[in-house]
């Protein structure tokens, strides 16, 4: 269980670190999102730092469990508010949403039952 523990988290920790650097360069892709989404662009530093903010949180979750399992819970309910971002301007296009969400609550899961 250890090693699908540690996996996962580092895995949904880069996906998510990733996507944070993308936001926080400005990188057009998630410019983009934010268009077509109807999101300030104004907004994609702080949703950058929120996913960095999870990404951190996940790699110090292996040594400080508490925080790993908060962390995942909180990119959980970010990928809902992403969801809900999508589905208010009838987007469809979930395919990269869904890596995502599966990601963080993978992390969610394998953090909760490692530490029970």
């Amino acid at each position: 269980m250890f090693a699908a523990y540690v996996t996962v988290t580092i895995v949904a920790s880069v996906v998510n670190g990733i996507a944070a650097v993308t936001y926080l360069i400005g990188h057009a892709y998630p410019q983009a999102q934010a268009d077509m989404k109807r999101v300030p662009r104004s907004w994609l530093p702080v949703l950058g730092s929120l996913l960095a903010a999870g990404s951190l949180g996940l790699l110090a979750g292996l040594a400080v469990p508490a925080l790993g399992t908060l962390a995942a819970a909180g990119l959980v309910l970010y990928f809902i508010g992403a969801l809900v971002a999508h589905l208010r301007v009838g987007s469809r296009q979930l395919v990269g949403w869904a890596v995502f969400f599966s990601t963080a609550v993978a992390a969610l899961v394998v953090s909760v039952s490692y530490h029970r």
